[in-house]
């Protein structure tokens, strides 16, 4: 048997510790440059509290104490630039919690859209069985996914009502959250928060992405959140007009379901649905692993994969 010399030997130990140096070098430096990013970006970020007007003149928000908005275009960046997900030309702003922001992991925030979809009829809302319309979406996943397969998606499976459908026909604001596993991804689940306040000619939307952690915090605010918008003059539910107007093609029903109304079938209307859920929607604190893996790319050349935008 050979040995080694003790020049080589001593040869072969500097070189690798020179190697494990410049490796460890390597990724301080990496992790600078990434804390200074993140915290270049928070400083940059322009909150507004207190009434905020929104861009598209719909509604006013009543920002209080312990919450912060970000308006349309510093939030059209965050989705993009820092998030990574495709552009939202519907954006108007995003609402945070007091001490969250775009790279938090253990906070959340409300994504606000305005669809002009006409005006929603919500005869149907004492009717609805959410747990039939549950038990009909997951026995149809197998046929949803074969055409999310077929579009480059990956699979996934709504485990069920992480806050079970409930609208208010007072106030005409419908909210509930689902629970989502993407693929064969470990880890928690995927927390999705929607909230529909029903305006005179179309649908204000909230809507959050987090990890399952995050429910009780939403939940813990989310009366807070409810009480913040108001329709602007002329833009109420109440100021609809049947002469003028155009009604929506669906109801209360389906807002939860997937945007088409059920007499389509709802197996047509689970397709919305579930094409709805990776259609631009993002989720705070999986923003900060979408900045470290598009790093990753960049320093190893990895040959770019197309993603899922929610997580």
């Amino acid at each position: 048997m050979r040995f080694l010399t003790p020049l080589l030997l001593a040869a072969l130990l500097f070189s690798t510790a020179t190697f494990a140096k410049d490796k460890i070098d390597s990724s301080a430096a990496e992790l600078s440059r990434m804390i200074k990013f993140v915290d270049s970006v928070n400083g940059a970020m322009k909150y507004e509290t207190g009434t905020v007007r929104l861009s598209n003149g719909i509604a006013t928000l009543n920002i209080p104490a312990g919450f912060k908005f970000l308006n349309a275009e510093q939030s059209q960046y965050v989705i993009t630039e820092i998030w990574g997900n495709p552009q939202r030309p519907d954006v108007l702003g995003m609402l945070f919690p007091q001490h969250g922001a775009p790279f938090a992991d253990s906070s959340y925030a409300f994504i606000i859209s305005y669809d002009a979809i006409g005006h929603v009829k919500d005869d149907d809302a004492d009717e609805i069985d959410y747990d039939a319309m549950l038990k009909e979406m997951q026995d149809s996943e197998a046929e949803v996914n074969k055409e999310r397969t077929q579009q480059g998606f990956g699979t996934l499976h709504f485990v069920g009502w992480a806050q079970k459908p409930f609208y208010d026909k007072n106030k005409k604001v419908l909210h509930w959250a689902k629970e989502i596993h993407f693929g064969d991804e470990e880890g928690e689940n995927t927390l999705n928060y929607d909230i529909r306040l029903l305006g005179r000619k179309g649908v204000l939307s909230f809507n959050a992405v987090a990890g399952m952690s995050g429910l009780e915090l939403v939940k813990q605010d989310i009366d807070k959140v409810l009480a913040m918008p108001d329709f602007t003059e002329g833009n109420k539910y109440s100021d609809f007009n049947p002469d003028v107007d155009q009604v929506a093609a669906y109801t209360v029903g389906g807002l939860v379901a997937g945007k088409v109304l059920a007499k389509a079938g709802l197996f047509a209307l689970l397709l919305k649905f579930w094409k709805l859920i990776v259609g631009g929607i993002v989720a705070v604190g999986y923003g900060i692993r979408k900045f470290f893996g598009r790093k990753k790319e960049e320093t190893y050349q990895e040959p770019e994969q197309e993603e899922e935008t929610t997580v």
